[in-house]
Formats: C-alpha cells, sequence, structure tokens
C-alpha cells in the first residue's frame, strides 16, 4: 500500500461536510473540482459544491450502508457521466466502477491515487482508501472506537484493523462519524490507567463543548488510545476478563470480549 506518496499534492484539501446528526462526508478538492466520500444525503455535498463553485469530479462509497449511499441518485441525476466508485456489492446501485484490494483509484483532476483496502467487519463488503498519507476508513475505524459487527466476525474485524495498523504512523485518519467523546468513555472504562488516553479525552471533551470536529486522527494516536486497536495488550485484556468472567483465550476472544461490552455500554 505505499505506491502513493506520502503527501497530499499541493493546493488539495480535505473538508468534513457535516450530515445528518454525526456523519462526516469528506471532501477532497482543490479550487475547481471536488471528490466526496460516502455522501448519505446529496443536498449538504451540491451546497458545498454550489459556494465553492466547485465541480463534483467522482464520489467513491466505502460500504453499502444508507447513511453513506444515500446520496447517490440525486448526485448522479445532476451529473449523469459521474464516476462512482465503490466495492462489489449489488446492494450498491449506481455504481460506476467496482473495486476490490489493491486496485488502484486514479483522481486524475486532483492528482491523486489511492489503494483500495478490503475491510471486512462491519459490513462483509466494506473497504478503504488509502494514499498520499490519508485513509478513508468509514465505520470501520472510528477514534477510540470500531463499527458495530452487523455482518462481519469478530475476527474479521480484528484482522482489518491490524491491517490497518500497520499504516504509517503518521497516517491521517478520516473516519465516517463524530463518535469520538461517547468512545473515549468507553476506552477509559477499558484502560483507565492509560496516560495517553487520559490526555486525549481531555481534549476530546473541550474540542465538542466548543462544538468542533474531533477528527482527523492518526495512527499513532489510534495504537495509543483505541482499545480496538489494544486487543493485544495487558490492560485490554484484563478488562475484557473482568467483563466476561472468564480469562480470554486469544486475542480474538479479547477482541470480541470488548466489542460485546460496547455494544452494551
Amino acid at each position: 500500500m505505499n505506491r502513493t506518496s506520502s503527501t497530499l499534492p499541493d493546493g488539495i484539501h480535505i473538508t468534513a461536510i457535516p450530515a445528518f446528526s454525526d456523519n462526516y462526508i469528506w471532501c477532497l478538492h482543490n479550487d475547481h473540482h471536488a471528490v466526496v466520500v460516502d455522501p448519505g444525503d446529496a443536498e449538504p455535498v451540491m451546497q458545498f459544491c454550489q459556494q465553492h463553485e466547485l465541480e463534483l469530479a467522482a464520489v467513491l462509497i466505502t460500504h453499502h450502508h444508507h447513511d453513506h449511499t444515500g446520496g447517490i441518485p440525486r448526485l448522479v441525476s445532476a451529473n449523469p457521466s459521474l464516476p462512482v466508485i465503490g466495492p462489489a456489492n449489488d446492494q450498491i446501485s449506481g455504481l460506476t466502477k467496482r473495486v476490490d484490494e489493491g486496485d488502484d483509484v486514479h483522481l486524475n483532476v486532483l492528482d491523486l491515487t489511492l489503494v483500495v483496502v478490503e475491510l471486512p467487519g462491519h459490513t462483509l463488503d466494506h473497504i478503504g482508501f488509502y494514499g498520499h498519507g490519508v485513509l478513508f476508513c468509514g465505520d470501520t475505524l472510528f477514534s477510540g472506537g470500531c463499527g458495530r459487527l452487523f455482518e462481519g466476525t469478530p475476527e474479521q474485524m480484528l484482522h482489518s484493523l491490524n491491517k490497518l495498523k500497520r499504516l504509517p504512523d503518521e497516517t491521517k485518519v478520516y473516519c465516517a462519524h463524530e463518535y469520538t467523546l461517547s468512545n473515549m468513555k468507553f476506552a477509559l472504562a477499558v484502560e483507565p490507567n492509560n496516560t495517553v488516553l487520559q490526555e486525549h479525552a481531555n481534549l476530546v471533551r473541550k474540542l465538542r463543548s466548543e462544538e468542533c470536529i474531533t477528527l482527523p486522527s492518526t495512527m499513532q494516536k489510534e495504537k495509543a488510545i483505541n482499545p480496538f486497536m489494544r486487543s493485544n495488550q495487558p490492560d485490554v485484556a484484563h478488562s475484557a476478563a473482568s467483563f466476561k468472567g472468564e480469562q480470554p483465550a486469544d486475542e480474538v476472544a479479547v477482541f470480541a470480549a470488548i466489542r460485546k461490552w460496547k455494544d452494551e455500554f
């Protein structure tokens, strides 16, 4: 996954377009063109493009859930030649290109190339897009958390997260929801003595009290604070055992226990 440069080209910006109650539609853009990731709603995308005089050049989709795909029909209706790129799943209508693990996605108007990473767990079709030092991971990895297992298994999600852990520490993580504050509360329940987590939780509380966004995160930060990225750590395993009432047999069992705990938290 190192076929692209480690930095964004000059003049490329990434802006969060808020949608619904807590979604972020990520917009990569220069002064002329835009590409959006997971447009669950077309209206805020169209408003953003109009306000900044941008032409929408492509849509990227990470998985089939409606709050990530619902805006496709209207965006395509406004621009019938619009490329819509996503996972090979017939549940997603409007795709013009289906991609798999290792495929390159060339966004020529922005001089970007992103590599597709398959990330089953939250859903079986889930993918991410990585390149130029940034990761768009949909509902797989959140800051301080991970997606619920609607379709995949704990083993699949752990494998997906471990795949992401191998990305460079400085990778910026653009996830699709503002869940960080609630995730911090759970993470502190799992690792109350994690000083890096304590400091970050204080920052998150301050940011949210000022109605500021908490993203992007970084891979280094998530490996230090996110219990779902730390299921190999003794303190996390100890907390999982306390929740489960017995010692988990392996790292998958640790992960499964804290995922179940979070579901009930």
